[in-house]
């Protein structure tokens, strides 16, 4: 029904449904309005000292969200913090969640006006693997993980049409729509550009896309105000500047009011006009309108060292064997490559020619879509073209050969470790912490792991050197401190679900690295990381605790996917761009004589053209 509907909606420029639902002329008291309020999780006793795993959030918080629509009075919020659980409970507060006190120190005057349920007018979206696996928690997944690699459809395969409109049962019952819904599908769908997606399978979807999919779900509800967690996390140079400004014709718009929290290193969007600075205590550094640059900015002198202490000019280990070895590999589902769709120079066939070897630190980049998702799924067997593919994995293919045996995937997750956004997703969440560290040297995260003494400590000294990133705020330490097993008894006893999600994206991390496999892959694994953690995370990678963990040795390899100049390692030397699909360009290839971080012009020199910024 939705499906021979839109195709007869005729374009309008605003729905009259949407115009008399919105609040903004009904009333001009604040949409949201928090005076002298302090928060808690959970009710807080008369003597609240004996409460210390329920601290005061946010102490006398003041903040008002006005409700003009006058151009030149609107206000457009960012919320700013190294710290992902201060971004996210700050948004929470403004959402309605966590105990105020006073009672009435937090209040919704233009919602009771119109009389709008807290629920129905304030939208929460957060990007990342908590808040949503595929597509905003709709659990809409392929039959198995490497399905999303697979051109063909399956009929459970829903559609961002299906996401959109709420049909993502199995057996839905077709009902007949309303007109007003169907204008608000229209508008929704030309607002973000997702009309020629309508039809595509939500699985399909590329990162940037899954954004836009997620944030016109929330739209569909008509909300007063949409709070965005971490829209940028994760994008490319190319893809943030989009979704920037697609964000901007929202705010714009104020229909829905628009607040978004941003890491430092995302930058401020030149629309926001007004931002809250929190630090991690879950306190307000400064909030109000933002700062202009009246003055010509001078570029700051280069440090010395990188975050992670190596300096500029610095050689990276000797190359040793090959790891990986692709000779011509091309992904292609019909007529469309997705993967080394090109003739690089000197090659002696198309596709994508390649060779990691041991000591080498390299890393992947690319704009959303380009293949760097695929790449790695070749490199792990996940995805089912590596069989037929030329790849050759620790000087081996996975099929037999005469007189040697193909490889298991088992003997390749004894080689791997691999931390990524995906395999956060999946994880299981009832692990303790210790166990999704001992599970390194397990065949499946739930499998028993076989693990030696020298892995037993070489798991207690991650937990010891991160316990105070790892261990949450309300799980209290062993009382009286001193060493042993007791001071690790939590992380026998937190469940990784309780974590926050910093702390989870370290804890996979850890895992990927604290087996010491011959290849280490960080598929955007420092992303959503705070600042801190991430910067402690990169030391140990490549310095280890100074004792029982090493950190990398030189016959190892490294292999890292990100977006974020940030999260690149100062021990990455060698880079891969690749194109995105269909601008008809071959893949980059270059070295770095230092950190990243460090060399100037570097991060424009791997984007080349692609780069946004």
């Amino acid at each position: 029904m939705w499906r021979r509907a839109l195709a007869q909606i005729r374009p309008r420029r605003i729905p009259t449904q949407w115009q008399r639902h919105t609040t903004s002329t009904a009333s001009s008291k604040p949409i949201i309005d928090i005076q002298n309020g302090t928060f808690y999780k959970t009710y807080p006793s008369a003597n609240q000292s004996s409460q210390p795993n329920n601290p005061a959030l946010f102490p006398n918080l003041s903040y008002t969200l006005s409700n003009t629509t006058q151009p030149s009075e609107t206000q457009y919020w960012a919320v700013i913090s190294d710290s992902s659980v201060a971004r996210t409970t700050f948004l929470q507060i403004l959402a309605g969640q966590h105990i105020c006190l006073p009672p009435t120190a937090r209040r919704y005057p233009a919602l009771s006006d119109a009389h709008t349920s807290l629920q129905h007018a304030i939208k929460y979206v957060g990007f990342d693997a908590e808040r949503g696996s595929g597509v905003s928690g709709t659990n809409v997944r392929g039959a198995y993980l490497s399905a999303r690699y697979e051109s063909r459809r399956e009929e459970t395969d829903f559609t961002v049409l299906d996401y959109l409109t709420g049909h993502t049962e199995l057996n839905a019952l077709e009902r007949e729509e309303t007109a007003g819904e169907r204008e608000v599908l229209q508008e929704v769908t030309e607002q973000l550009d997702l009309g020629p997606l309508l039809s595509m399978p939500v699985a399909n979807l590329s990162n940037g896309q899954t954004r836009r999919a997620r944030i016109a779900k929330a739209l569909m509800e008509r909300p007063e105000v949409l709070l965005l967690d971490g829209p940028f996390m994760g994008l490319d140079p190319r893809t943030q500047e989009k979704l920037s400004g697609v964000l901007m014709r929202l705010a714009e718009r104020s229909q829905p009011r628009l607040i978004i929290s941003l890491r430092p290193e995302d930058g401020v969007p030149p629309w926001v006009s007004h931002a809250v600075v929190v630090d991690s205590h879950l306190k307000i550094l400064s909030q109000g309108p933002k700062p202009s640059s009246s003055h010509p900015s001078h570029p700051s002198p280069l440090p010395l060292l990188s975050r992670d202490g190596f300096p500029n000019p610095s050689p990276s280990p000797p190359p040793g064997e090959p790891l990986v070895q692709l000779t011509g590999a091309r992904v292609s589902y019909g007529p469309t490559t997705v993967l080394g769709a090109w003739q690089q120079p000197s090659a002696p066939s198309p596709g994508l020619h390649w060779t990691l070897h041991r000591g080498q630190r390299t890393g992947i980049f690319g704009p959303n879509g380009s293949g760097k998702t695929t790449l790695l799924s070749l490199i792990t067997s996940d995805h089912p073209q590596t069989y037929s593919q030329p790849v050759k994995l620790f000087g081996r293919s996975r099929l037999p050969a005469p007189g040697q045996p193909g490889l298991s995937v088992f003997d390749l997750q004894r080689r791997m470790g691999y931390s990524s956004p995906e395999v956060h997703a999946f994880f299981p969440k009832e692990l303790a912490v210790r166990r999704v560290l001992e599970s390194a040297w397990a065949d499946a995260p739930l499998a028993r792991p076989s693990l030696d003494e020298g892995a037993r400590e070489r798991v207690d000294a991650c937990l010891r050197w991160f316990a105070g990133d790892l261990r949450p705020a309300d799980v209290a330490p062993a009382a009286g401190g001193g060493g042993g097993e007791d001071e690790l008894a939590w992380a026998g006893s937190t469940p990784f679900r309780e974590l926050s999600f910093s702390a989870q994206r370290l804890a996979l991390f850890l895992r990927a690295l604290v087996h010491s496999p011959d290849l280490v892959i960080l598929d955007e694994a420092f992303s959503g990381m705070d600042a801190g953690t991430r910067d402690r995370a990169l030391t140990f990678l490549s310095w280890g605790d100074g004792g029982v963990v090493k950190g990398l040795g030189e016959e190892q390899a490294l292999l890292v996917i990100s977006h974020a100049r940030e999260d690149v390692p100062g021990c990455v030397r060698d880079w891969v761009c690749l194109p995105e699909p269909g601008e008809g360009r071959a893949v980059r290839m270059g070295r770095l004589e230092g950190p990243l971080e460090l060399v100037e012009g570097g991060w424009e020199e791997i984007w080349g053209s692609n780069k946004g910024s």
